[in-house]
């Protein structure tokens, strides 16, 4: 049985191999995200760097559902470069190990100290991303979740301009997308099945 790991667990380390890319992958079975599964697969099997940042039409990236302890509440960051409300998350930059990514870019991007991230993917997306002075290319994002602890305090980094604690129900206000709605509620459900 998984358990929730901290940044130091041995098996977050790095790696290399696309394939274990694949296995945070793999075992997402949700009818409705079997399209993006296989283009997933499809990633993997045709390109030679799915995990760098430079591969077109797009690469991995790994993202963080940031769950409040009162399991109710979910983290948004206002990204600054996109201009829009997302949940902490990054590029893979050649690991394969997807989960360490998302509990770093989790890190990284909050502040928030004992950050816990559940090891088998919640969620998959495919979406375009259009920054400045970049090419608009792919984001093949694997979703995670990360349960913040009792009284966490956020101190963001310079990716965002603001921040927020927010329910699902809000998420509409903010212009989230269908697929931060589908994370948001698949990934709540989660954490309160192995917080209890």
């Amino acid at each position: 049985m998984p358990e929730l790991l901290t940044a130091e667990a041995p098996q977050l380390r790095p790696a290399r191999d696309p394939e274990l890319a694949w296995a945070s992958v793999d075992p997402v079975a949700a009818p409705d995200l079997a399209m993006t599964r296989r283009r997933m697969r499809e990633l993997i099997d045709t390109r030679p760097r799915p995990l760098d940042r430079v591969e077109r039409p797009g690469h991995f990236t790994g993202s963080a559902l940031v769950v409040h302890a009162d399991l109710e509440r979910t983290l948004v960051l206002f990204h600054a470069k996109l201009q829009i409300w997302v949940q902490p998350g990054g590029h893979a930059d050649g690991d394969a190990n997807l989960p360490a990514v998302a509990l770093r870019e989790a890190q990284e991007e909050t502040g928030i100290e004992g950050l816990r991230v559940w090891p088998i993917a919640v969620d998959l997306d495919i979406h375009r991303v259009d920054p400045p002075a970049e090419e608009a290319h792919d984001h093949y994002d694997v979703r995670f979740v990360v349960l913040a602890p009792q009284g966490a305090t956020v101190d963001a980094n310079h990716e965002s301009e603001a921040q927020r604690w927010v329910r699902p129900d809000e998420l509409a206000g903010l212009g989230a997308d269908s697929g931060l709605h589908r994370l948001a509620a698949n990934g709540l459900a989660l954490a309160r099945s192995i917080s209890g």
